[in-house]
């Protein structure tokens, strides 16, 4: 064995030493979750014990892990199956519970402390035959669950949901259901809100427990159309590209298919690379060590589409390929992937040797900038899209191929911001009633503003 080759054996034993600590865990019922936006001020307590500190995109989401928006800050929280969870301005959130049931349903418990999250949750079957829907044959099979509460209410998602809930924090929340429905339940009982309804909740009066309107339309915010663009990014590039990636897990996969492509690379077979690289470029270049309790240090990436190359399969280098990602693994969750056949004098990526404080590596954690996507960016050569905000840039494989040829920067326009204001509008009738109580008046259509065009 020439010292050459045995040099690039003990890196990758080395990154496989690293990884073991997480792969390990990855057979308990403990899930973890992934931070897939974050813009303007966003906090993040790890349940590590030291509060709240800056919040980066990437970043685990553990049981216990609570999330804050500041008054210009966005977040999404991103499922293993695609769903999400997002977070507006002044909002803050706390995950009580991230698990996995005896039959390997996934278990989701989230407290709304104050402020509106948007959610998009397609909770599914385990077990059971196809075709049935969430619910039946319960003796038979299990279905994922996902409870978020607030005050002494809570909401149920039993079944693919597109919604909104705000919560003052103290006295009043509404509910507002796009699609599918909301079953809540709080002291005075339960009740049903179904698609294009909503739900006032009075919780000013201890005393007479609950009361509660129900109108047949919902009123629109200003967060709206971001949320919906933020959901219909997904909804395009989850399935676009025609990958053939197979992938029990979903979250992550829209920015695979958006930001790089999938290739097969002779000796090696499929593999994703990114868009923008060059010959300099190392997929740990740019990110950051985080460490979280009961894993110890994780990597994180700092590249927009840095969750599921970093947590599943691994990074090879391959001769006249150049570095691509290998999925596999699945039943493993890496604190960093392995390493196969690095180039030499690799930099073998490893963690810090002791304490609990985040160190950046190359150009560290990102976050989006507050505003969103400016009205220009400029992509540099082997930058893998660093700082470049989802769905804000349109083609851009001819923008790489581009580049290739060129080698130079690219200038390129983004997608236009979010509208700051909806239309005006109004609520449909509806009656106030007394606790466990619930009338519609006419029905009237919503009043929401269309979708944001999707990019091309």
């Amino acid at each position: 064995m020439t010292i050459p080759k045995l040099g690039k054996m003990l890196a990758v034993l080395a990154v496989l030493a690293a990884s073991l600590v997480v792969s390990a865990s990855a057979e308990s019922k403990a899930r973890i979750v992934r931070l897939s936006e974050v813009q303007g001020t966003v906090q993040i307590d790890r349940a590590v014990g030291d509060g709240f500190d800056k919040a980066f995109l990437n970043l685990p989401v553990i049981e216990g892990s609570k999330l804050k928006t500041g008054k210009d800050g966005r977040a999404e929280v991103e499922f293993e199956d695609g769903s999400a969870l997002r977070l507006a301005p002044g909002s803050e959130v706390d995950f009580t519970r991230l698990a996995l049931g005896d039959d390997g349903q996934k278990l989701s418990s989230v407290q709304l402390v104050s402020g509106t999250v948007y959610g998009s949750l397609h909770p599914k079957k385990v077990g059971g035959k196809a075709g049935e829907k969430a619910g039946e044959n319960d003796g038979e099979n299990k279905s994922d669950q996902f409870l978020l509460s607030f005050a002494d209410e809570s909401v149920a998602v039993a079944e693919a949901a597109h919604f909104r809930v705000g919560f003052d924090g103290a006295s009043k929340a509404t509910l507002a259901v796009f699609k599918g429905k909301l079953r809540a339940t709080g002291p005075s009982g339960q009740f049903d809100v179904a698609e294009k309804h909503s739900a006032t909740i009075d919780l000013s009066d201890p005393a007479k427990k609950d009361t509660f309107a129900i109108a047949r339309n919902y009123e629109a915010e200003p967060l709206d159309a971001w949320d919906r663009q933020q959901a219909d990014y997904h909804d395009r590039y989850v399935s676009a590209g025609g990958s053939s990636l197979s992938s029990p897990y979903a979250y992550g996969v829209s920015d695979l298919n958006y930001y790089g492509s999938y290739m097969n690379c002779p000796g090696y077979g499929l593999g994703w690379q990114p868009y923008f690289i060059d010959a300099n470029w190392s997929p740990f270049q740019d990110g950051g060590w985080t460490w979280y309790p009961g894993s110890g240090y994780i990597f994180v990436s700092a590249y927009p589409w840095g969750w599921m190359p970093y947590r599943y399969g691994n990074w090879a280098f391959a001769q006249g390929c150049g570095w691509m990602w290998q999925p596999g693994s699945w039943n493993s969750w890496y604190a960093i992937p392995p390493v196969v056949n690095p180039p030499k004098r690799f930099p073998v990526p490893l963690p810090p040797p002791r304490g609990r404080l985040t160190v950046m590596v190359g150009k560290g954690l990102s976050v989006n900038p507050p505003s969103g996507a400016p009205r220009h960016l400029t992509i540099n050569p082997g930058s893998a899209a660093f700082g470049v905000p989802r769905g804000s840039v349109r083609h851009l494989d001819r923008l790489s191929k581009t580049m290739e040829r060129t080698s130079r920067p690219v200038v390129v326009s983004s997608a236009p911001p979010v509208p700051s204001a909806p239309p005006p509008t109004s609520f449909g009738a509806s009656s106030l009633t007394r606790p466990g109580m619930a009338t519609s008046g006419p029905t009237h259509h919503s009043t929401a503003p269309p979708p944001p065009s999707r990019p091309h």
